[in-house]
């Protein structure tokens, strides 16, 4: 028998959050807040395109609502959840749902928002594999994976040399080992992202000293 193992509690009864499912809704928020923490402020347009089960029961199980209130900043437990359209509405963002229910996906529960703002544009997939966990696996057309099942660090920061020193030396400071790093850019000298699971929770010293750092345009950090 395969032997199975759980981080934590949370692993067998699911996370806190307003329902009513942990895949379509909790799951869905979070893609959402991870998104909108890749693209680092409020977007004036979305584009959601939802895929298979996505696609097919949406509005029921309030997939829509949740990946709208993440885009919000709102996390799964947040009470102002279904109220994000409205919300949404009121801070201009405007969003479109475009459903695919006949197109096939790695997942069944895929969706792809596509972020606007002046000349500023960003696609992102995730995917919500079930108990509010999700996998974040495209960027822009680049294959990238952010589970945030361990603590992670996303920054979004100018391609430069010398980003990647001053991060290690504030992780060094702090004894903050890191166990698996991602890094994608758009182009030389162009905005890269920077994804970084560590085997630590205590980050709050070195997350408020990465702010600081010259070229970084969002630093965020997901338990």
């Amino acid at each position: 028998m395969e032997n199975l193992r759980y981080k934590s509690v949370f692993d067998i009864i699911g996370p806190v959050m307003v329902g009513p499912s942990s895949s379509h809704t909790a799951g869905a928020a979070r893609i959402g807040k991870i998104i909108r923490s890749i693209f680092g402020e409020l977007p004036e347009k979305v584009e959601i395109h939802l895929y298979e089960s996505f696609a097919k029961t949406y509005r029921g199980h309030g997939t829509d609502v949740a990946l709208v209130a993440g885009v919000l900043g709102m996390d799964p437990d947040d009470p102002r959840l279904r109220d994000a359209p409205r919300i949404a509405h009121e801070e201009g963002m405007e969003v479109t749902y475009i459903p695919h229910p006949e197109d096939k996906a790695d997942h069944p529960n895929t969706a792809r928002l596509i972020l606007k703002k002046g000349d500023r544009d960003m696609s992102v997939t995730g995917i919500s594999i079930g108990g509010g966990l999700i996998q974040v696996t495209e960027l822009n057309g680049f294959d990238i994976s952010i589970s945030a099942g361990m603590p992670t660090f996303v920054i979004v920061h100018q391609d430069a040399p010398g980003i990647l020193a001053r991060l290690g030396a504030i992780f060094e400071k702090h004894d903050i080992n890191v166990a698996q790093m991602n890094l994608t850019r758009e182009a030389k000298g162009e905005k890269a992202i920077m994804i970084m699971e560590v085997d630590s929770f205590d980050v709050e010293e070195a997350f408020e000293e990465m702010k600081h750092i010259p070229k970084l345009s969002a630093v965020n950090f997901f338990k």
